[in-house]
Formats: structure tokens, sequence, C-alpha cells
């Protein structure tokens, strides 16, 4: 028992409260359908029928063709961030931009250099590390859980 005990206390101390997560992007559509929906028509010499349609196909095109993600602005210099190149993942820290290559180091490595074009990122996989509240929450917990049974175990 005293075994597993010490081996969970093991695993909770080397757990880290920082993720990867990947930033959501801000759906601009939802504002114009939504006022399409409301029949709110902004003025115009154009029939109520016409706007509608062309309202509607101006989401439509909005739906199908996704907003381009600029990599050069989602990764900055001295970024902690998570990439994917070609099927690989990668964990970075963000040097510099020298023209359309990125220039790189891996987290845990700072004398390796990489680099990487551009158009080899996948922009839409790009996480940056963040604090994530719900596993700190959950290590708390599990800690006072800890303490209060050993408390427990010690008194009885």
């Amino acid at each position: 028992m005293r075994k597993n005990l010490y081996l969970i206390i093991i695993l909770f101390s080397l757990t880290s409260c920082y993720t990867y997560q990947v930033k959501k992007q801000v759906d601009t559509t939802t504002g114009n359908q939504q006022e399409s929906k409301n029949g709110s028509a902004p003025v115009n010499s154009v029939s109520a029928p016409m706007k509608s349609t062309t309202a509607e196909s101006q989401n439509l095109n909005a739906q199908q063709m996704p907003v381009p993600v600029n990599i050069q602005e989602k990764l900055t210099p001295n970024k902690n961030v998570k990439i994917n190149v070609e099927g690989r993942s990668y964990k970075i820290i963000v040097d510099k931009w020298e023209s359309d290559s990125l220039v790189a180091h891996p987290v845990h490595n700072s004398k390796k250099i990489l680099k990487f074009h551009k158009n080899q990122i996948n922009g839409e996989k790009i996480a940056e590390k963040r604090f994530s509240q719900p596993i700190a929450d959950i290590i708390t917990v599990t800690a006072y859980a800890g303490i209060a049974a050993s408390i427990w175990f010690l008194l009885r």
C-alpha cells in the first residue's frame, strides 16, 4: 500500500499544470448570420429578397473558405509552442524569423537549432504553452485528499 502511495505522490509531483493548447480563431461569419436571421437589413436600394440571397451567398462563401492563418504573427520570438511540420510534432521555443524561415530551438536543448520554412508548418495546429486551471485544480484536490488520508491513517 505504501509503495503505491509513494508512486502516486511521485507521479503527481512530476505532473505539470502547463499544457499545449491550440488558440481558437474568431469566427466572423456568426455576426453576419445573426444579422440575416434577425432581419436587420442595411440601408440600401436593393430589395429585401435580393439582400437576403446576397447575404446568404456571402455567408456560404465565408464558411467554405477558411480564414488564412498568418504564421509569422502566431510565432513570435521567445514563444514556447508545439508545431506540426510535415507530420512530425516539435516542441520549440521561437528564436527569430529569417525572411520566410523560422529559426527555433527545442525546449530542452537550446544548443540545437531548427529551421523550418513557413510553408512546411501546419498553421492550424500551432499550440501555445498555457497554464491549465482544470489540471491545477485536480492536482490540488488530490494533494489535499492525500494529506487528509495520511492524517487519518496516522491518527487511526
